[in-house]
């Protein structure tokens, strides 16, 4: 059971991270238990972390904030063990060392500094920089299999359906022309050389009968001539 004087503390902490926002870090209490918050660190850009993000959770003593409270990370990132505790001057690693006055800001502020860093600590992995750049790529799609991740920061979620969309091949736009046109096409042009190789044989055999018309043989002038000269003698020889 967390005591007034803790209840009262972490309630104020998330209303001041709602109204100040903290670059690179979202925390949220759970639902059920003020004690257990929630967290997501954006990786900073320059460094192998960054386009990842990496959610734990902080667990608080009832006694906070005058012991400190455990820090954990369930995303995979290259740099602190999953599911496990991690060493920091701000956790219950180290009661000694704790200050009061250190909030939740502060506290994550710490963790993502100390992200960053190379220097082994108790819960600390070792990795190459490319491995920790392939986790960073693949840690939105693991915290979205997550469901208190998603119920808890449906902002991310979103996110990762746009990515998801945006990384999905577009589809060939569809033809204007109208369908069976395509197939109509060939049977339109092949009618359409039929029927100029058809205008083609005519023409000559048009050509000739232009010819003949035009034309006129001259033994049928003879004859004509001939007609006219004997019509035209016929009143001379009944004289």
């Amino acid at each position: 059971m967390a005591e007034k004087a803790c209840v009262k503390r972490l309630q104020k902490e998330y209303r001041a991270l709602c109204k100040e926002p903290v670059s690179h870090i979202v925390a949220r209490p759970s639902p059920n238990d003020i004690l257990e918050w929630h967290y997501v660190l954006e990786g900073s850009d320059g460094t192998p972390f960054a386009g990842g993000y990496y959610y734990g959770k902080i667990k608080f003593p009832p006694e906070y904030p005058f012991k400190p409270p455990g820090i954990s990370m369930t995303t995979p990132n290259g740099r602190f063990m999953t599911q496990k505790k991690i060493c920091l001057s701000m956790s219950d690693f180290h009661p000694e060392s704790w200050n009061p006055m250190w909030s939740v800001s502060s506290i994550l502020t710490g963790l993502l500094s100390f992200m960053m860093d190379n220097s082994p600590t108790t819960g600390s992995v070792s990795t190459t920089v490319a491995e920790k750049e392939k986790l960073a790529k693949a840690s939105l799609a693991f915290n979205c299999k997550n469901p208190t991740f998603r119920k808890l920061f449906p902002e991310y979620v979103e996110k990762y359906e746009q990515q998801q969309l945006q990384s999905q091949p577009v589809p060939e736009q569809a033809s204007s022309m109208p369908a069976g046109a395509e197939t109509s096409r060939p049977l339109l042009e092949e009618h359409g050389n039929s029927t100029k190789d058809e205008v083609n044989r005519l023409k000559p055999l048009k050509d000739v009968k232009n010819q003949q018309r035009k034309s006129c043989p001259t033994w049928l002038l003879l004859l004509l001539v001939s007609i006219f000269g004997v019509v035209m003698a016929l009143p001379l020889l009944q004289l």
